[in-house]
């Protein structure tokens, strides 16, 4: 018996199969020694509990023989002194063993075979039982006599412990078998070659080769089949009634050999049969139009926008005939083998297909059952229709007695279709053939069936006559539906009118707010996305956040004579991040830049560069998709191909003389040395956009902005673009710090900035999970005390609690009446005799009086004392008054502990919010699929850093902002072919472009290069009332708008408080002494009343001890220079808070409060 064990380990060593083997041995010489001790049941317990706890296949064996081993020891132990240390020994080891070893057991890799587990439990229950009879019962029952019973009983029940029933188990299946015949004959079944592998098609194989190729070819299918088909398909196929497999491929094969989905590659066909394999990046579904008499009008189609692997990337919007799959990606054999890997279905007929329940969970698919495709409910369906065919017109048309009732469904008039007096008559002239007792019926009655107001004639034009009155409904509409399927409200309010920031607004007759603001449309766009990145990155780029405000009028600001440190500012901080510091990697340079287009000479490329074709109109930018922040830029870039110098000899800048004369200290080792002083950033800004002009798309908009910074009719030095740049207007500005802001998005500092946001939002949603957990917890805690506390509650309670008093039914309490007094027998007597005797002369009656007296006197006492008694007993609480007071308590404080977690859980959300960077989240689109964005609602604070400078302002931006469509989803929905336009105006009588004219009221965007915004609370508010909550965009807008709401008027309402301040007003809320930076330090004028000069860098002065266009100071100076935070507090600004671990707190996770 100790051999197969041996052998095992002999050819398998390892530290489980040894101690295995040693296991197994202590079996076999237990079990099949001559002379055994009941103590040798330990070589068999010891070694087996260090298996137990490996697997909990073992833990099932191990179980039963523990129990057994103890109780065999028990006679060991027979005098009554080791009774209670046996017992109470045990009973503890057993306790511990069947808690600890149960939780401490891994699940095993394999599956468990659950045969002897409940017998293994009422064997352990026995035990309990088998111990008391054996040490106390048999005792005291039979004395001295029956010595052999105990020891009979505790030999027999350790027995069956010890020796466990052998099974045996066909891994690949899960059977069991507990005998080993059939076990054989099953495995002899299995080893004939007449399997087949469902996945490759090999056919002749075993049981076990087809069975370990199909596992071996399942790996192959998921990673040959497409990622992005996998999770439509499976939505598809889910809860399919389709029988057969087969039928199942056929069918979901061609629905998707046609369609396509993100993120699938695809090969493009051109009309000239050329082929380019690309990415399909975004997909738009047009849905189908229906008439009002429920024909199609326009069938359902589908646009996508594909990423051309190409060495530029091209994007191109094409439709479904023009793409189509490369060979063998989607297959029929590769979708019934994905098919057959993840879905299952039962055994009975008309069970649906469901997809595994852990593949489903991946792809988040719902795994509960509709009720009406269950088990019961299928056959509850087949009985109802078996009853029903046994009461159908089958008796009717076999007895013509008129005197049966006839059977109709129960509470409604029942009436014949024309299928049902279809299969009447040929049932009849079935019945005539084959029967011919029919010949016995008379002949009345057949020709008042056939032909009466009842008969079948008569209910076939009744048939016809019905379907005549009665035309087709057509289909129920169920919302939402698309929005322009709407029809126009009569007399509703139009969209509230937008505001708009540029001089050249997109309405006519439109007056802007700041006419002599300079801003073109074509700018609104880059303006919002530089702020949005400026404030986003501004831990990154080590910045103060600030306003759109500040912002914007930093920017407009044209004096030559004084700067802004705002701008000066944010240019030094993004180009730092650019080009690393001279001690950092040697200043290596963090994005992509082209090289010169004659690198080492530099003469020649003062001839070659700085020339632009002469003025032409700028061609119209095609915008593909959705305008971020860098799509407007790229769309430019797109247009730039096609344009080429045309007269080389006109320069429009002079970069290149300005680069040659510096070539010694040239802008990259200047901005590595960090040399910003006297405004010298802007002649790296110069060099910087003179080298990215060799770049074929960015060299119109470099050009452009060279003519300004280095004009031709000026000298090409330093000192003439650092005097070039205030006079430049805000639209040039936009445009440079568009492409910083770009660039800056490429650094490691950004990419490393955005995996530690992830990071946190893990870490974010851990923890919300964690406290919604907690949360639930207590809100049942607090359901079971508040059952508590109306079970205790008191029927009447006061101000002051007073327990409800017992005994108040005492019979010797009395309430302070003389009719209620008690008195004796005798007493009684005496009185009365009192009462009927009149008084005489001879003996005195003093004593008697006297004696009543006493006791009238003595029951006041007692009256008085019992009520003090009962008034001392209602001021002490009963023992139900205290424990009700102890439940309110609790309730008190379960109800602070969920507040608590609410809060948590708001302040994790909100870190999540701010955590989530890196993508602006729109808030939704309006029926004419404009785009409503709040910049405030992720990846920033509400108000900007509170620890900022200009933290006083209460916020960021507040302004809720409007862009129009872009070209795919205008010519999509808005401007319709003239078939589309003209099924549109016979629906609703106008064209869409009209319809938007109209209900968008006096102002509008018709693009995504246009930008309008709300700022009053008043026009929010009028906005959620003008969106229909029945189309499908309007109706999440609308919810998302509404569940802003609040924080988006807080916010509007603070900017508008803010800006309509004075000077005064707004030192007073805490705003620091204005400060200006100057090129020249002989400045003594008046200092200008701008809002955006109270901004400084104080992020700057508190991580690196100056502001990012001031020079280091000296080594000597540095410590005095650098602000500490004592300094800080003084100065009235909150400082940086830190984290679980005692870091300093970015942004995100910073749990401000707002």
């Amino acid at each position: 018996m100790k051999q197969p064990s041996l052998i095992k380990l002999f050819l398998r060593p390892s530290w489980e199969t040894f101690v295995g083997a040693v296991t197994l041995c202590g079996y076999s010489s237990f079990l099949f020694g001559w002379h055994v001790h009941e103590k040798a049941v330990l070589l068999m317990i010891v070694p087996f509990s260090l298996l137990a706890l490996e697997d909990r296949r073992y833990l099932g064996a191990f179980r039963p023989l523990a129990v057994a081993g103890h109780v065999s020891l028990f006679p060991l132990l027979f005098t009554a002194a080791e009774f209670p240390v046996k017992t109470v020994y045990t009973v503890l080891w057993l306790v511990l063993f069947l808690l600890v070893f149960d939780r401490l057991t891994p699940v095993p890799s394999r599956p468990r075979v659950f045969l002897l587990d409940r017998f293994s439990l009422l064997y352990t229950t026995v035990s309990i039982p088998l111990i008391v009879y054996c040490s106390l019962v048999h005792q005291l029952v039979f004395g001295e006599r029956y010595e052999f019973v105990p020891l009979m009983f505790t030999s027999s029940y350790s027995a069956i412990g010890v020796d466990d029933q052998e099974v045996w188990t066909f891994e690949q299946t899960g059977e069991v078998f507990t005998t080993y015949q059939s076990y054989l004959q099953r495995g002899d079944f299995y080893r004939q070659k007449r399997f087949s592998c469902e996945i490759t098609g090999h056919s002749n194989l075993t049981f076990f080769e087809a069975f370990q190729s199909e596992s071996d070819a399942s790996g192959e299918v998921e990673d040959a089949f497409p990622d992005a088909l996998k999770g439509p398909i499976l939505r598809k196929v889910q809860f399919s009634t389709i029988s057969r497999l087969d039928h199942l491929v056929d069918h979901v094969y061609e629905e998707f050999k046609c369609d396509f989905y993100p993120r699938e590659s695809i090969v493009v066909t051109f009309d000239d049969g050329s082929r380019s394999p690309g990415v399909l990046r975004e997909k738009t579904k047009f849905p189908e139009l229906l008439r009002p008499d429920g024909s199609v009008e326009r069938p359902a189609y589908a646009r996508y926008l594909v990423c051309l692997n190409n060495p530029s990337n091209e994007e191109i919007v094409v439709e479904a005939k023009d793409l189509i799959r490369e060979r063998k990606t989607f297959t029929k054999q590769r979708l019934r083998s994905f098919l057959k890997k993840t879905i299952d279905h039962e055994s009975w007929i008309g069970a649906p297909w469901c997809v595994k329940s852990e593949i489903a969970h991946d792809y988040q698919i719902n795994g509960n059952i509709p009720p009406h495709l269950t088990y019961q409910h299928q056959m509850a369906q087949r009985k109802a229709n078996s009853m029903l065919k046994k009461n159908d017109f089958d008796g009717q048309l076999l007895n013509f007695n008129p005197g049966l009732p006839q059977l109709k469904p129960k509470g409604q008039k029942y009436k014949r279709g024309g299928q049902d007096v279809a299969r009447l008559s040929e049932e009849y002239q079935r019945a005539l053939a084959a029967n011919p007792d029919f010949s016995k019926i008379p002949q009345q009655q057949i020709e008042q069936f056939l032909t009466g107001p009842n008969g079948i004639n008569g209910l076939r034009h009744t048939a016809v006559k019905t379907q005549s009155k009665h035309p087709p409904q057509p289909p129920t509409l169920k919302y939402p539906i698309e929005d322009l399927e709407l029809p126009p409200i009569q007399n509703k309010a139009p969209r509230p009118a937008l505001k708009f920031l540029s001089i050249d607004s997109p309405t006519p007759h439109y007056l802007p707010e700041e006419p002599a603001s300079g801003i073109l449309m074509r700018s609104v766009g880059p303006l919002l996305e530089t702020w949005d990145t400026l404030n986003v990155y501004c831990e990154v780029f080590q910045l103060d956040s600030f306003t759109f405000d500040d912002y914007v009028e930093a920017l407009q600001l044209t004096h030559d004579t004084y700067q802004c440190q705002l701008i000066s500012e944010i240019h030094c901080a993004v180009l730092k991040k650019l080009v690393n510091d001279a001690n950092d990697k040697n200043g290596q340079v963090q994005f992509s830049i082209p090289e010169y287009n004659s690198p080492g000479s530099e003469n020649s490329s003062l001839a070659d560069t700085g020339s632009l074709t002469s003025p032409t109109p700028e061609p119209e930018v095609k915008v593909f998709g959705r305008t971020t922040r860098s799509s407007l830029a790229k769309s430019e870039a797109a247009d730039l191909k096609t344009v080429q110098t045309a007269d080389s000899s006109i320069k429009v800048h002079r970069a290149a003389e300005m680069e040659h004369s510096t070539r010694a200290y040239d802008w990259k080792t200047r901005l590595r040395k960090r040399d910003f002083s006297q405004g010298a950033w802007v002649y790296i800004v110069v060099g910087l956009l003179y080298q990215l002009s060799n770049d074929p798309r960015r060299k119109r908009a470099c050009d452009e902005i060279l003519s300004k910074l280095a004009p031709p009719d000026r000298e090409g030095t330093v000192q003439t673009a650092i005097s070039q740049y205030p006079l430049v207007d805000i639209n040039t500005r936009v445009k440079i710090l568009e492409i910083l802001c770009i660039l800056s998005l490429e650094t490691k500092a950004i990419r490393l900035y955005m995996d530690e946001c992830n990071n946190n939002m893990t870490d974010f949603r851990k923890e919300k999970i964690d406290m919604q957990r907690k949360r639930r917890a207590a809100m049942e805690d607090l359901q079971s005390l508040l059952e508590e506390r109306k079970a205790l509650q008191p029927r009447s309670r006061t101000a002051s609690p007073v327990p409800e008093l017992e005994g108040l039914n005492d019979s010797k309490i009395v309430n302070g009446t003389e009719d209620e007094i008690e008195i004796d027998d005798d007493e009684d007597a005496v009185m009365n005799t009192e009462e009927e005797e009149e008084p005489h002369q001879g003996r005195s009656l003093r004593r008697a009086i006297d004696r009543a007296a006493q006791r009238k006197k003595r029951a006041e006492e007692d009256r008085l004392r019992k009520e003090r008694l009962q008034t001392e007993k209602a001021k002490k609480p009963s023992k139900q008054i205290k424990q009700y007071e102890k439940i309110l308590k609790k309730i008190e404080e379960a109800k602070d502990q969920i507040k608590e977690y609410e809060e948590e859980v708001s302040v994790l959300e909100n870190d999540l919010r701010e955590s989530d960077c890196p993508r602006t989240r729109v808030l939704g689109k309006d029926r004419f699929w404009n785009r409503y964005y709040w910049f405030e609602r992720n990846a920033m604070p509400y108000a900007g850093l509170p620890d900022s400078s200009t933290a006083f302002a209460g916020y960021a931006n507040g302004c809720l902002w409007v862009q129009g469509p872009d070209d795919m989803e205008r010519q999509g929905f808005i401007e319709l072919c003239e078939a589309e336009n003209r099924q549109y105006y016979n629906a609703f009588k106008m064209k869409v472009p009209e319809r938007k004219i109209i209900e968008e009221g006096k102002t509008h965007v018709f693009n995504a290069r246009q930008w309008g915004y709300l700022d009053e609370p008043d026009e929010l508010d009028k906005l959620i009332g003008w969106l229909d909550t029945h189309g499908v965009r309007e109706i999440k807008l609308r919810k998302e708008l509404q569940a802003q709401r609040d924080k988006i008027t807080k916010y509007m309402i603070q900017r508008k408080e803010f800006l309509d301040m004075s000077e005064d007003q707004r030192s007073e809320t805490g705003e620091p002494t204005t400060r200006m930076s100057t090129r020249t330090k002989s400045y003594t004028g008046p200092v200008p009343t701008r809002r955006c000069f109270a901004w400084t860098n104080l992020t700057a002065e508190r991580e690196i001890g100056h502001i990012h266009s001031e020079p280091k100071a000296p080594i000597n100076n540095r410590k005095a220079a650098k602000p500490t935070k004592k300094a800080i507090e003084e100065d009235g600004r909150q400082t940086r808070a830190t984290n679980r671990q005692g870091k300093r707190l970015t942004r995100q996770g910073s749990r401000y409060t707002f």
